[in-house]
């Protein structure tokens, strides 16, 4: 028997798959673990249970729920096993009424039954079994009860018919879109659904007849069919769960005692800041610091000894200053802040584990619907401090496509683990006394671009959004520290992979290049090297950025386009092939700040490039987000060095011709749908007839 597992993310689905086939998966407390399917022999059995991506619903917004949809109608499973939530009730059901309408057998499963007992609330499964016609099966997938019940469920061949979801006008539509579908479609109810949903992965089965009878039915609504449809859902859930939901006793549960103060309207915003600020003066300028410095010290004193076994062996000059001034200078100058990156994705992965994570993302919908995004959008920045790589790919839990790809192009913009190494050394050069605030400034410019951008991608973009957001806020858990340690461990290692690998490689072309003449001499000036001829080449470019022509700066910039750690690193082999302090003669307070915010901004590494490539499915879009970048970055950049150094009156008759120009860009010329007369009739591409 081939068995779909179905169900919400974080609604306990991959334990129970864990449990059922003895795999072993990511279990995660946020959305969108589970990307792939999964498919495994169920213990004791010959059943196939196959691992469906976590989805809300049977659609094609995100590529998840393409996934899953095509894998049931496509591959006819025997057996549906929908895992939901019991604390998600509403949520939850949402899919099942969906799954319901294919007409296959399925087992509804009750997860986290006891997290709702905490809250005084039982659910009556005899009645939900009646009136869904499904067999409901109760278990703790966590504590692994339940189990054996399912497993009997399984083996029995129990079906009752559905009692209808929607009223008589769209059951009439239903009824009449099935009888035109082809023999030899199968699931006709639910594509019959699909197709009055106007969902596009069903077009193969429109015809001229069923688009006459969507656009009847359509007349009779005052909101479109899609949204009707949802509407319709949600009441016949709203009487299902008054059916079948008892109050046991009025005790309110921790969470939500947490989640009073956490979520008020007034102090949740104070409080994440809090503790985001918390999290980075910990691993920034405390402990972190302090382990940073002592890791220094140790790579010093490493490089040091090498450098002096060399010298006792009689290893030629060149080959000691390669090894010692290029491999271990540049390696280490990453390395060092190992304690700092360790500490920093510790305190993020503690919010994931708990469940803070989601709550996060309900605080930030409502703005981010602002801007064009979702409240889901939060979890690939978030993500993204860690690697823009798994950030992006992390964005695919968002169901509309062009918010995803808006929020795939944004996470780049997140200071990641190869970017802070960039932060942290030039912010300790010149801000001591307040790193921590300089910092802090740098993020919030970084959510000042993200909006922006956003901004200019909604006001620019003609496709049409389907902005909505399920609220999903688990129980608070326990810290699980197998989990966190899993979970650090995995990005620091990554971050240490690209070290030995990428770093290791350009740090020694690096060294040569800043070694040999371009006639290939050996132990010349450092102006006299290759490195400085190219450099010198195109270090205008970033003049206006620096205050000064600086070969050496330029140069790390263009290293940062592989691999954003190498800008630390070139520093590093640079200031010590110069033998003096290359970069405070180099730098200043504004310049040194400047050129952080281009490296923030500007395009990031290969691998990120390529993942965002995948994403997009554009080679057009890419380059045209490249460009974006770079273009934008400089510009930033180079306003932020020029206004803090230069300011006069042509200054500030620049930024006023900025603000000019950004007013012009997001005005909206609203008409009042008088096309007829309007100037921009032929152009105007919105659905609402405003040309915005």
């Amino acid at each position: 028997m081939k068995i779909a597992l179905v169900g919400n993310q974080n609604s306990g689905k991959t334990t129970l798959f864990n449990l059922l086939t003895g795999f072993t998966a990511k279990v995660g407390n946020y959305p969108g673990v589970t990307v792939e399917k999964k498919s495994g022999i169920i213990k004791g059995t010959n059943h196939e249970l196959v691992d469906l991506p976590g989805i809300y619903s049977l659609s094609s917004y995100s590529i998840e729920e393409e996934v899953t949809t095509r894998y049931i109608i496509d591959e006819k499973p025997d057996l549906i096993i929908n895992i939901i939530d019991s604390t998600t009730f509403e949520r939850s059901l949402y899919l099942t009424t969906q799954l319901l309408d294919l007409n296959i057998r399925m087992i509804l499963v009750l997860n986290m039954n006891d997290l709702l007992l905490k809250k005084g609330i039982s659910i009556d499964e005899k009645k939900l079994s009646n009136i869904l016609g499904v067999d409901v099966i109760k278990i703790s997938a966590l504590k692994n009860t339940g189990i054996d019940e399912l497993l009997k469920s399984i083996d029995t061949n129990s079906y009752k018919k559905l009692q209808r979801v929607f009223d008589s006008n769209i059951e009439e539509c239903i009824f009449k879109v099935n009888s035109l579908l082809n023999k030899s479609v199968t699931n006709k109810r639910f594509v019959s659904i699909k197709l009055l949903e106007q969902d596009n992965i069903f077009d193969i089965y429109k015809s001229n007849e069923i688009d006459y009878i969507i656009n009847s039915l359509s007349f009779r609504y005052s909101s479109d069919i899609y949204e009707e449809i949802i509407n319709q859902r949600y009441r016949y859930i709203e009487n299902v769960k008054l059916n079948v939901f008892k109050r046991v006793n009025s005790k309110i549960s921790i969470s939500d005692r947490i989640d009073k103060v956490l979520l008020n309207k007034y102090l949740s915003f104070p409080i994440f800041i809090i503790i985001m600020f918390f999290i980075y003066y910990l691993s920034i300028s405390t402990l972190g610091k302090s382990l940073s410095n002592l890791i220094r010290v140790c790579l010093d004193n490493f490089s040091f000894v090498v450098q002096k076994v060399l010298q006792v062996n009689n290893v030629s000059e060149w080959l000691i200053s390669l090894i010692v001034n290029g491999i271990i200078t540049g390696v280490s100058a990453v390395l060092v802040f190992i304690p700092q990156l360790l500490i920093l994705f510790t305190c993020l992965s503690i919010l994931e584990t708990t469940g803070y994570m989601s709550r996060i993302s309900l605080m930030f919908d409502s703005l981010f619907r602002k801007i064009g995004l979702s409240g889901k959008s939060i979890v690939p920045f978030i993500v993204g401090c860690g690697c823009s790589v798994p950030g992006i790919l992390s964005s695919r839990v968002i169901e509309d496509k062009r918010i995803r790809n808006t929020t795939s192009i944004l996470t780049p913009f997140i200071p990641c683990g190869a970017k802070l190494p960039i932060i942290l050394m030039l912010t300790s050069y010149f801000y001591k006394e307040n790193q921590v605030l300089i910092i802090m400034s740098l993020y919030l410019l970084t959510i000042l671009v993200i909006i922006i951008t956003s901004l200019l991608i909604k006001k620019y973009s003609n496709k049409k959004t389907n902005n909505t957001y399920i609220e999903e806020l688990p129980e608070y858990k326990n810290i699980d520290i197998k989990y966190i340690f899993n979970d650090v461990y995995d990005k620091i290692s990554a971050f240490v992979k690209r070290a030995g690998s990428i770093i290791f490689i350009s740090s020694i072309v690096i060294w040569f290049l800043s070694s040999f003449s371009l006639k290939l001499k050996y132990g010349v000036s450092l102006d006299n090297t290759i490195l400085s001829f190219i450099g010198k080449k195109i270090s205008w470019i970033f003049y206006p950025m620096l205050g000064v022509n600086s070969w050496q700066a330029s140069v790390s910039i263009i290293q940062g386009l592989i691999a954003k750690e190498q800008v630390v690193s070139s520093l590093e082999i640079i200031n010590d092939l110069s033998m003096n302090s290359f970069i405070l003669s180099t730098f200043n307070k504004q310049s040194a700040y400047s050129f952080i915010v281009f490296n923030l901004f500007s395009a990031p590494c290969i691998a990120t490039l390529s993942t965002l490539r995948k994403e997009l499915g554009s080679n057009k879009l890419l380059l045209f987000v490249i460009l974006y970048q770079v273009l934008f970055s400089w510009i930033l950049s180079t306003s932020i060095y020029q206004i803090s150094t230069n300011f006069n009156i042509l200054t500030l008759i620049t930024i006023i011709v900025i603000i000019y120009i950004v007013f012009r860009i997001f005005k909206k010329n609203n008409c009042n749908y008088k096309c007829d007369n309007c100037k921009f009739k032929n152009i105007c591409k919105s659905d609402h007839h405003n040309f915005l």
